[in-house]
């Protein structure tokens, strides 16, 4: 008899980092586990009370061929890019920015008397889009619909839940995105399209994402589900905090190099020798304030 719900694949724990010029990230996936999370390339988790574990933050960067979001938890980062973007994202807030044919930006901690809490997600554009025009998305917390219920508390980004959509998506590829917080010893199911890649991770308590409860997923460690079938989630004795994505695979060919995935390497070559010689913006003056 097939599983009602979906299955865990693998577990991931993160590990901590050096990125930028010297900010202190957890490394929930990347480079190494990228078939497995199609389409998301990447996941940094920053969490610290200590300004020195982030206050360098990411200085001028060049991006192309993917979609890079970022959501604040807590604290904020100064924004600039190459459209003439400039600004805070603040507690709550998302940052949904498509890099397309190239953006430079940099992204710059403030200091701050709360925790320095947020995720930076990093999401595949299909190959026909690689070379789109760049566009900047902000997104408010205050516009971020938030449905609770008697066990839970889900804070939709992007995707459904409940028949309540989030204000942000990825321009090319859906991707699902949730804060989602249970209590303890509470169950939670989301309907979901059995070809999506799920993943699940917890950076608060613990949980089971099979309905068996075969194995705890413990803080800080990320759940890769198997196709088919709903999402299924009962949190552990202390309850349960996590980020919640799902998206279709591209099932591409990925050639990725620092800032830049291709599907080529002769494509990430030809990009790194354009932000060398100053022809790497294609597009200027492009963005949409979605607060």
């Amino acid at each position: 008899m097939a599983n009602k719900y979906k299955t865990v694949r693998n577990i991931i724990s993160a590990k901590s980092a050096l990125e930028g010029a010297g900010v202190r990230i957890n490394r929930v996936f990347g480079y190494f586990e990228k078939e497995m999370t199609d389409p998301f390339l990447m996941m940094d988790y920053f969490n610290s009370d200590n300004p020195y574990d982030y206050n360098k933050g990411f200085p001028w960067h060049p991006h192309r061929g993917i979609e890079t979001i970022t959501y604040m938890i807590s604290g904020e980062i100064e924004h600039s890019d190459s459209l003439g973007n400039s600004g805070l994202i603040k507690s709550g807030d998302v940052q949904w920015m498509t890099a397309g044919s190239g953006i430079i930006h940099q992204e710059m901690p403030q200091k701050s008397s709360t925790k320095f809490q947020g995720f930076q997600i990093w999401l595949n554009l299909p190959k026909v889009n690689k070379m789109v025009d760049p566009v900047y998305r902000g997104i408010k917390s205050d516009t971020i619909p938030v449905v609770t219920d008697e066990n839970a508390t889900v804070k939709v980004i992007s995707g459904t839940y409940k028949d309540i959509s989030g204000p942000a998506k990825g321009l090319f590829v859906q991707a699902d995105l949730m804060d989602i917080q249970l209590m303890p010893e509470s169950e939670l199911i989301i309907r979901s399209n059995p070809s999506d890649t799920i993943l699940a991770f917890v950076f608060e308590g613990s949980g089971y994402f099979d309905s068996e409860h075969i194995e705890l997923i413990s803080e800080n460690q990320l759940a890769i589900l198997n196709n088919g079938n709903d999402f299924y989630c009962k949190s552990g004795k202390s309850g349960l905090r996590m980020i919640f994505l799902a998206g279709l695979p591209l099932n591409e060919t990925i050639a990725w190099r620092g800032p830049i995935v291709m599907n080529t390497s002769e494509e990430t070559q030809i990009a790194f020798f354009e932000y060398s010689n100053g022809t790497f913006i294609k597009q200027k003056n492009k963005s949409q304030n979605l607060s």
